[in-house]
């Protein structure tokens, strides 16, 4: 099989196709939402979730309870970072914003306390690059492939909001 040479998505792709239709319109529908459910369960407790994969817990912008997202952690020159593969109106990332960037990561029974800061698109390519080496389901919302060359993920970027995960110093402690 040959590679695209214009390093768009091979939209031709069957399960690219239904991957797609989970989220149309950019957010999940009821088979999404469910198999993200157990998929956030699944990452907390790290039980045969994948090296990279952790939950986010925000606080609802509307509600205040507590939401868990299963995501995938990018590490990129020694920092970690958060990517939306929904684009800017993803829930969580509409949270995260409405919060302040106060979340959670949830990890193998670990729960960690940190801040969301969001970077700017013109540093965000190659960590959408990672991004997609690292997380197959993101591969059919981001129109790239993840062979390309950083100037295509640099026309994209500002449509994919990236936060660099800063951690909270425990209670008391000075920054």
């Amino acid at each position: 099989m040959s590679r695209p040479t214009d390093h768009t998505r091979p939209d031709g792709r069957p399960h690219y196709r239904l991957l797609r239709r989970m989220y149309r319109g950019g957010h999940p529908g009821a088979l999404a939402r469910a198999m993200n459910r157990l998929s956030a369960i699944q990452f907390a407790a790290g039980f045969l979730s994948p090296a990279a994969a952790v939950t986010l817990e925000v606080r609802g912008r509307r509600s205040g309870r507590a939401i868990s997202f299963p995501l995938v952690i990018v590490e990129e020159h020694g920092e970690r970072y958060l990517v939306s593969m929904l684009g800017q109106d993803a829930n969580w990332v509409s949270n995260v914003r409405a919060d302040g960037g106060s979340a959670a990561l949830l990890r193998r029974g670990h729960r960690e306390a940190v801040h969301l800061l969001e970077i700017e698109p013109a540093d965000r390519a190659p960590i959408l690059r990672r991004y997609l080496a690292l997380a197959p389901g993101g591969r059919p919302h981001i129109p790239v492939d993840r062979h390309a060359p950083l100037a295509d993920f640099d026309r994209i970027a500002a449509d994919f909001p990236v936060f660099r995960v800063i951690t909270d110093p425990p209670p008391g402690d000075a920054m």
